[in-house]
């Protein structure tokens, strides 16, 4: 039996996503590099991962590696279009999807992850490009979250899509430490 604290340590491994206030260029710049080198970190550490590996948990009741990197091809898919709206809409009322859902599907449980990793460089490439263009007028415009009915900024959602890599890379190398596979 795994007590609390672990679990909510493997759950969260760098921690919740706790954004700046103000939010500066100097965070920007910071947030954008980190999308920018993301794929090829995130592809350096699992494309060498055996099948076996590839289809271990990296937490109890979690997901699988592979489906940590599809979920991660999906998520920021979304993202990038959450972007776009907010960039050529007003406020836009994003569409939210069902994350743990999409991860049982078979191709999130049984499709090869270079798939993924391809599309998470082609996404990152076209993202970075699209936010290093972004005025400070663009980092304001926003959206809305149906599931909190929140506002998120643009300048935030490049912070927490950061985040969010940085979160599954490490919930990744966390289970390949632990298992002695790095």
């Amino acid at each position: 039996m795994i007590d609390s604290n672990t679990l909510e340590k493997l759950k969260y491994p760098i921690g919740q996503f706790e954004c700046p206030s103000p939010i500066t260029q100097k965070h920007i710049k910071a947030w954008i590099s980190i999308l920018e080198q993301f794929p090829i970190r995130f592809e350096a550490l699992v494309k060498h991962l055996s099948k076996e590996q590839l289809d271990t948990v990296y937490r109890p009741g979690g997901w699988t590696i592979r489906q940590v990197v599809h979920h991660v091809s999906d998520s920021h898919h979304h993202s990038y279009t959450r972007f776009k709206w907010a960039l050529t809409e007003d406020k836009p009322l994003i569409k939210a999807y069902k994350e743990a859902d999409w991860a049982e599907l078979h191709d999130s449980k049984s499709a090869p992850i270079q798939m993924s990793l391809e599309h998470i460089k082609a996404i990152h490439y076209k993202l970075v490009h699209l936010l290093k263009g972004l005025s400070g007028e663009d980092l304001n415009k926003s959206f809305i979250h149906p599931e909190t009915n929140s506002e998120v900024l643009l300048s935030y959602n490049i912070g927490n899509y950061a985040w969010h890599g940085e979160h599954h890379y490490a919930h990744v190398e966390s289970v390949l430490k632990r298992k002695g596979w790095l």
